[in-house]
């Protein structure tokens, strides 16, 4: 049997952040097997098919030069835009298909280090930058920013330039320089354990933003799938709701295990007073945003994974399995006290606390797809008997209902 096309690469994704804490687009990582020669113009194809005018921008980032080569020598205008390894270019063949294609109307995205830039003739090439910053970069930006903010002083010591992105920002200091100090144009990846830990000493709280939409929704008269839609988009008010439902002042008669069960018992009235009692200690942070909806899309994903044929409950159960996995650093406990709290079934603890049991399998691969490691995506599919062309559409299909604003974005 011939393999698929779709089947025969490995994908992985890393949202871009804007300044304003929302995506901007995603980063879609693309890799090859081993000595197989894929047509990946089949994966523009499919994109082009799926995707629409409310989709995040995508980012490709080839992780084979053979991909790249095939993009840079036959993509057609009009395609997402194209990351190009800066150490890839010392091939003269393909520095001349990058020139080809730059001519040929494609957007390049120059990405190597912030310390090694391309030369004026070679930077002309791309109409930005991912860049990676190291250690010396890092000091060196932070210094900056604090100086500034000190003296109210411009961005000009700072090694950041604008109108790029940036990887490697691990700490929220340097996120917000990078940001909102030097007009960086978005980061790759968030720097949600710095933010985290930044904010321990604050009560953890649900979204403001996410409070008010459910009491739209419900003013409005939603159904009740839209309402639960709503609830699942911030862990922490999924957290909030469930603890209240099951808590002895309610006084209900059974556990409440699910969101839309918990939805159906009270009733609008009951729901509309307890979100009022939770509007005046919502969140306002924006910082936060990037990582709630970074367990949003994780959740999404592995609801997707999750075996064909199972019913709408257990998918229902598994994205808030995914959804919760990462309550531990939200909360600040450990995950399995969290968990025990609430009359879930065995089948999230063990597959969020134990990384066992029937969830498992889904929500490891939803874990990993969040980066770029493409053997240990390809041995989780292996082991677990994934199959790789289902999983690259899920993922496909995910990213393309991920709502984004239209602005510009580079990506």
């Amino acid at each position: 049997m011939v393999q698929s096309v779709l089947g025969s690469l490995v994908l992985g994704y890393r949202p871009l952040w804007n300044g304003a804490r929302r995506m901007a687009g995603v980063q879609l990582f693309v890799a090859g097997d081993d000595n197989v020669q894929v047509d990946a113009l089949h994966l523009l194809r499919t994109i082009e098919e799926l995707w629409d005018a409310s989709s995040p921008p995508l980012l490709l980032a080839p992780r084979t030069p053979q991909i790249l080569a095939e993009w840079l020598e036959h993509a057609p205008p009009g395609s997402p835009s194209i990351e190009v390894t800066d150490a890839w270019l010392v091939d003269p063949a393909l520095l001349a298909r990058a020139r080809a294609a730059q001519r040929r109307g494609l957007k390049l995205v120059w990405h190597g280090p912030l310390g090694r830039l391309p030369e004026p003739e070679v930077a002309a090439l791309f109409h930005t930058s991912v860049l990676t910053l190291d250690a010396q970069d890092a000091v060196a930006a932070l210094r900056a920013g604090k100086a500034q903010a000190a003296r109210g002083a411009g961005a000009s010591a700072s090694p950041i330039i604008a109108g790029q992105i940036y990887e490697g920002v691990d700490s929220r200091a340097l996120m917000r320089h990078c940001l909102d100090g030097a007009g960086a144009l978005a980061l790759a990846g968030w720097p949600a354990d710095d933010v985290l830990y930044s904010l321990r000493h604050q009560s953890p709280a649900p979204a403001h933003e996410v409070v008010l939409k459910l009491l739209k929704a419900i003013d409005d008269e939603q159904s009740i799938d839209a309402q639960e839609q709503v609830l699942g988009e911030d862990p922490l008010l999924a957290y909030r709701f469930m603890t209240y439902t099951n808590s002895a002042a309610l006084g209900l008669r059974t556990g409440v295990d699910s969101v839309r069960r918990g939805l159906v018992m009270m009733g609008y009235g009951s729901i509309q007073r307890w979100l009022g009692d939770q509007l005046p200690g919502a969140s306002t942070e924006a910082d936060l945003r990037p990582v709630r909806e970074g367990a949003v899309l994780r959740a999404r994903l592995a609801e997707q994974l999750i075996e064909a044929g199972v019913g709408k409950e257990l998918r229902a159960e598994m994205y808030l399995c995914a959804l919760f996995s990462r309550l531990d650093a939200l909360l600040g406990e450990p995950l399995g006290a969290i968990l025990r709290r609430l009359p879930l079934s065995d089948r999230v603890y063990d597959a969020a606390v134990l990384h066992a049991g029937p969830y498992a399998p889904s929500l490891d691969l939803a874990v990993a797809l969040e980066g770029e490691d493409a053997a240990f995506i390809r041995k989780l599919c292996e082991d677990h008997g994934h199959d790789r062309e289902q999983v690259n559409r899920s993922l496909l299909h995910v990213l393309r209902a991920w709502v984004v604003p239209r602005t510009p974005t580079g990506a």
